[in-house]
């Protein structure tokens, strides 16, 4: 099945060279892809050691629970970083908000591999990596929406959605890149050694990949899109303002459609699943190395399912790929614990890759979805901020909840249960949207990006692709 886009679309899209156009992607992902190395590595480190470390007096329960607060507190943050980097990006350009955030998620991280524990210092151990943990929230909340538009906006508008899965795959690069050295760790300080240092290295590594996603991004050109507002002096004074005076309703059905995606995908990218698998009071109570490497295995599933979702995008529409990949998803979260729950790594390992199918799905189409979504001059504030709602109403506290629900019920069903509730809410809010694959994104049609997203709408630009 194919698509036809709308006519006079491809006029401001399409400035950038071929060469460009290659570097843009390359930097978008080695961008994401160390933010979310950065971003994951602590989830990792939450659900195996950090419990222990920063809040045993807390006791063995409570304090595993303190540790995925934390995890979730960050997310808090996201929309400070959003609502900052919205601003910046509409006002002073996509460019430089990806060069602040990268250099803020980079330190924040070096200075959780040095952070000492209760042990040394007490109180202020907790406290200073629950204040790093802020910081890392803040970059991450600012971070995406640059990523994604820079991509989109330079991109063709036949391949938007190859172009913004770029961005997307950063994020199972991140994971898989997080999860292989901390296995890697495991192997080479077993054991107390992990307690120890070894969990310590993954966070100083970062220091290296920062310095390579800078060498990268600063060598990109600024998008085509913004440019043309800056040479026209259109920005928007006050675009949070803007966006949220005519726009809200639009912000909160799509912070709902990833909230959908997030929850789940938190399952494994917020650590749960590596704790759950190898708690030593819990059911299974698998070895932590090979608990890793089954993560790290489906980060690669998640990838190819990611960038897939991008491209299959182009060709059914955006809307259509979502509702493919919720039901999809679905099917996953209700073979998810089954498998995990048999305490075998293979179906374990089965278990996340099937889900990841479904992931990917609702993840490679997010950054053309919501660039399409949002009109030119509030666009990074559009999709920065409902990209930060949706995680703070998906992924932020799944952990906690996943955790709180098995401690109460004893076993994995009621978890099973919040992630379909949590999958249906984002098929809902996809429905709800309007499909706007091709839509012309230049600021000579601010006018018609400004109306027609939901369902049922008028519009000056129909959907490309059928509803």
């Amino acid at each position: 099945m194919s698509i036809t886009y709308p006519p006079g679309t491809a006029s401001h899209d399409t400035p950038s060279t071929p060469r460009e156009q290659r570097r843009v992607m390359l930097a978008t992902v080695v961008g994401t892809t160390v933010e979310w190395y950065d971003f994951f590595i602590y989830a990792t480190a939450a659900g195996l050691v950090f419990g222990d470390l920063f809040f045993a007096p807390a006791g063995p329960q409570f304090a595993q629970i303190l540790s995925f607060i934390t995890v979730g507190i960050s997310f808090l943050f996201r929309p400070i970083g959003a609502f900052l980097a919205g601003h910046l990006g509409d006002r002073y350009g996509r460019r430089l908000v990806l060069m602040l955030t990268l250099i803020l998620m980079g330190v924040a991280t070096t200075l959780v591999g040095v952070l000492p524990t209760h042990e040394s210092i007490g109180v202020w151990a907790p406290v200073l990596l629950i204040l790093l943990r802020m910081v890392q929230g803040v970059s991450a909340g600012g971070e995406w929406g640059g990523a994604a538009l820079l991509a989109v906006e330079h991109a063709p508008t036949r391949k938007r959605g190859l172009f913004g899965a770029a961005p997307q795959i950063g994020v199972p690069l991140g994971l898989l890149l997080a999860s292989g050295v901390m296995a890697l760790m495991a192997v080479v300080a077993p054991g107390d050694a992990f307690h120890a240092w070894g969990w310590r290295v993954p966070f100083l590594f970062s220091i290296v990949l920062i310095g390579v996603g800078y060498y990268i991004r600063r060598r990109v050109e600024e998008s085509p899109v913004f440019a043309e507002i800056a040479e026209r002096k259109h920005q928007a004074e006050t675009p949070i303002v803007e966006l949220f005076r005519k726009h809200t309703p639009l912000v909160i059905v799509a912070a709902l459609v990833f909230a959908g995606n997030n929850a789940v995908g938190y399952m494994t990218t917020g650590g749960y699943i590596q704790r759950y698998a190898t708690d030593p009071h819990g059911p299974i109570a698998l070895d932590r190395g090979p608990v890793l490497w089954a993560v790290t295995g489906s980060a690669v599933t998640w990838l190819i399912a990611t960038f897939a979702g991008g491209w299959v995008s182009d060709h059914i529409g955006r809307r259509r790929t979502y509702v493919l990949g919720w039901i999809l998803q679905l099917a996953g979260v209700f073979t998810l614990f089954p498998l995990v729950n048999t305490g075998s790594v293979g179906l374990l390992f089965a278990g996340l890759a099937l889900l990841t199918i479904g992931l990917g799905l609702t993840y490679g189409p997010q950054s053309a979805l919501y660039s399409e979504l949002f009109p030119a001059s509030i666009r990074f504030s559009g999709v920065s901020i409902s990209y930060a709602l949706g995680a703070i109403l998906g992924g932020a506290f799944a952990p906690t909840i996943a955790q709180a629900l098995v401690q109460a019920t004893g076993g994995t069903g009621a978890v099973t249960w919040y992630l379909a509730g949590m999958t249906v809410v984002g098929l809902v809010a996809t429905l709800l949207l309007r499909d706007r694959t091709g839509i012309p994104l230049g600021p000579d049609h601010e006018a018609e990006q400004a109306q027609g997203y939901f369902v049922g709408q008028p519009g000056a630009y129909p959907s490309a692709a059928a509803n």
